[in-house]
């Protein structure tokens, strides 16, 4: 390389390229450039953020969020290299945000160093979901029945809870039209949905977790761009008898531990066997095994027990199931058969 190549043409300083030094290429390039004003546009009902068309759900700050908009604002030159931000927010009115961006570089081997101002103007603007919902916009109802008789507190409570358990979950995986515009309570409960595959899914944890089937039932309800479109009702029936459920048939008490369509299994309290029992013969329902309550064993006795009414406080004498074991002092759950007058033991 001759002595000549070896200096800047244009400050004199060495340069190993034989070109422009760094500092001479530094004073001919605009490294940064910063837009002067930027919009975040955020849904005033649920507060999720509109980016070009798409709405997402944005789980930040308003200064985190001024941050990152004013941020995005700055562009570099792809040379600028190991680039630093600092970023301070001045708010200037409820829908006026000032930043002021310092950025530091290595260019070409030189620090470099400039500020800018970004002004970050606030904009509300009701979101795809709010404005579906508001407007009473639904694809699916799911239509929570029980075989025969009303919802219990308890089915009403869980197939909620599971509802919302959907709608979180899809909603946090991105599906964000993926809501529950509202749910009524007339002769069971009504679940009405933003998305027909949200329905299902709904209709499917429900029976999971109670029991039962559920059938699906299209309406057409329109069409757009030549594609119809439907509005499904998910029928969930739930069974006659639910899991816990202890009846009364041909003088034996059964707690029912699953249900099916052709047969129920179900817990002997007598005996402590599990056997099955067919749905269509005659039963009595006597409670549920959540409804137990304990009661004190007074005395045993060849294997009956004198136990303190809950209710009445009399002491009755109750024959023990083989599977219960107990002595005076301790305490049993009961079940109060009303019709019959006596005391279930269930545990």
């Amino acid at each position: 390389m001759s002595i000549r190549e070896s200096f800047c043409p244009q400050c004199g300083e060495p340069s190993d390229s034989g070109d422009l030094c760094g500092k001479c290429r530094v004073g001919r390039t605009r490294w940064m450039e910063a837009a002067p004003r930027v919009e975040g546009i955020t849904c005033p009902a649920c507060e999720s953020r509109r980016t070009g068309a798409v709405w997402q759900d944005t789980p930040v700050s308003r200064e985190e969020l001024a941050r990152e908009l004013a941020l995005q604002a700055i562009r570099l030159v792809p040379e600028a290299r190991n680039p630093e931000f600092r970023v301070s927010l001045w708010e200037r009115s409820p829908n006026r945000t000032i930043a002021t961006i310092s950025v530091k570089a290595i260019l070409f081997g030189v620090p470099v160093e400039e500020e800018a101002r970004v002004e970050v103007v606030w904009r509300g603007e009701t979101c795809d979901r709010c404005s579906r919902i508001s407007g009473g916009y639904f694809e699916g109802v799911v239509q929570v029945r029980a075989d025969g008789r009303p919802l219990s507190a308890r089915e009403r409570e869980v197939a909620a809870r599971i509802s919302s358990e959907v709608e979180e979950r899809l909603q946090e995986g991105g599906a964000r039209l993926s809501f529950i515009s509202r749910m009524t309570e007339d002769e069971g409960l009504d679940i009405v949905v933003g998305e027909n595959a949200m329905g299902e899914e709904i209709a499917r944890g429900i029976t999971g977790a109670l029991g039962g089937r559920y059938t699906v039932h299209p309406k057409l309800s329109g069409e757009k761009a030549g594609k119809r479109l439907y509005r499904i009702t998910y029928s969930v029936r739930l069974p006659r008898l639910q899991k816990g459920d202890v009846i009364e048939a041909d003088g034996k008490y059964l707690e029912v531990r699953e249900t099916g369509k052709r047969q129920l299994k179900v817990f002997h309290l007598g005996t402590g066997a599990m056997t099955v029992f067919p749905p269509d013969s005659p039963y009595r329902v006597v409670g549920n095994v959540r409804d137990a309550v304990q009661a004190l064993i007074a005395y045993t006795e060849a294997g009956v027990a004198g136990i303190i009414d809950p209710g009445s406080f009399a002491t009755k004498e109750v024959r023990m199931p083989r599977w219960v074991k107990v002595e005076a002092g301790s305490h049993v759950l009961v079940l109060q058969d009303q019709f019959a007058d006596r005391i279930v033991v269930v545990g």
